[in-house]
């Protein structure tokens, strides 16, 4: 599976902008992928950063979103049984969320318990408005400052 998406980079680069939305998409979603390898092939291609960076927030906005949705339509123990969560991990953070709400979609962006977080948003039902918002808003600035960063190589 990693060789199939390690292949899958170069063509994402190729298909540019929609290829930038596919990779954060999948990146943002459960499937481990590293969308800022396709976001610094479009930039040494020299591609509009604005148009990378909206594809980038939309793409990984929308798999961020798909976790949320597992929550909201699923079953913790096959949340955890077919997503291959810890048992005990979204619990954790289900219960660090209670009071804080959906703002805390903000930190979905953030490797390992992002999907997690998203997962327990669902679960929690979460206000759908405000949590895309929210999630829309972190993964924003992760990649203006992903963007920023490889710019600057």
């Amino acid at each position: 599976m990693d060789d199939f998406l390690n292949d899958l980079i170069p063509i994402l680069t190729e298909w540019g902008y929609i290829g930038m939305f596919l990779s954060a998409l999948l990146a943002g979603s459960i499937v481990p992928f590293s969308s800022e390898l396709v976001m610094a092939g479009l930039v040494k291609l020299g591609s509009s950063p604005f148009l990378i960076l909206m594809a980038a927030t939309l793409g990984n906005t929308a798999g961020g979103m798909t976790c949320y949705y597992m929550g909201y339509l699923g079953r913790m123990d096959r949340i955890e049984r077919w997503l291959g969560v810890k048992p005990g991990k979204v619990e954790r953070v289900r219960r660090w969320l209670q009071g804080k709400g959906a703002l805390m979609a903000f930190f979905a962006f953030l490797p390992i318990v992002g999907e997690a977080l998203a997962i327990a948003l669902g679960l929690m039902r979460s206000n759908v408005l405000l949590t895309t918002l929210s999630m829309t808003a972190g993964k924003l600035v992760r990649y203006a400052v992903i963007l920023w960063l490889i710019m600057q190589v």
